[in-house]
């Protein structure tokens, strides 16, 4: 069974230990090890359907001697698809105001939906960085946006694998391989969109495509 997500410390700690843990030599290059739609959804403590409202630049933490800021992006939420054991109604996100730190820069009072997965931190504010899944609502596939409903959470057990180049192989019964970087030398191609890694009555897992019907021997047999 996957583990539900953690408590995240608060956000001025969390912003220090990004700042620590920037890989050296990339300067103010923010970087993200990548990571399907599916592992997104699964690794994160929420998942919403939003649109931004506002934003305000506010300082990361009460102490005056600190120079980190963040941004606080008033939200208006219209669903959620993750989250409901920790939170409710979600006003404000906020993402580290340098981009350095993977702030994610949203459009503010505009018709824009986003998807936005993040983590909720222990005081209960909710965070999101670049290395989150966030992506405009109207990128997402019709199988993605399905599967934020049923089939993601259903199927975290299964493990996901990024294939660079070949040859690459999975290791285990329950991996799927990822190969939109190999073909498309880009990370949310074809796969991301139009894919799923079940798990099978078995244990192991496969590649579902979300416009064939779901065989019999999925565990995932119940359309959303």
């Amino acid at each position: 069974m996957p583990q539900s997500p953690r408590p995240v410390p608060s956000w001025a700690l969390l912003l220090r230990l990004l700042a620590l843990l920037r890989p050296p030599g990339l300067g103010e290059a923010c970087s993200c090890a990548p990571a399907h739609p599916q592992q997104h959804v699964c690794h994160s403590a929420l998942a919403i359907r939003a649109k931004i409202s506002s934003e305000k630049v506010v300082p990361a933490s009460t102490d005056p001697a600190d120079p980190q800021k963040m941004i606080r992006y008033e939200i208006k939420q219209i669903k959620m698809f993750k989250g409901f054991e920790k939170v409710n109604d979600i006003q404000y996100i906020y993402t580290p105001f340098d981009s350095s730190l993977c702030g994610v820069k949203l459009e503010a009072n505009s018709q824009k939906q986003y998807l936005l997965t993040g983590q909720i931190l222990s005081d209960g504010k909710v965070f999101v960085h670049l290395c989150n899944y966030i992506e405009p609502w109207e990128n997402l596939s019709f199988l993605q946006r399905e599967s934020l409903n049923h089939h993601y959470h259903l199927n975290c057990g299964c493990q996901i694998t990024t294939c660079y180049a070949v040859p690459c192989t999975i290791s285990a019964p329950n991996e799927c391989l990822w190969t939109d970087w190999l073909l498309e030398r880009k990370l949310y191609g074809y796969q991301a969109q139009h894919y799923v890694c079940m798990k099978h009555v078995d244990g192991s897992c496969s590649w579902y495509q979300g416009r064939l019907p779901l065989r019999k021997e999925f565990v995932d047999i119940i359309q959303p």
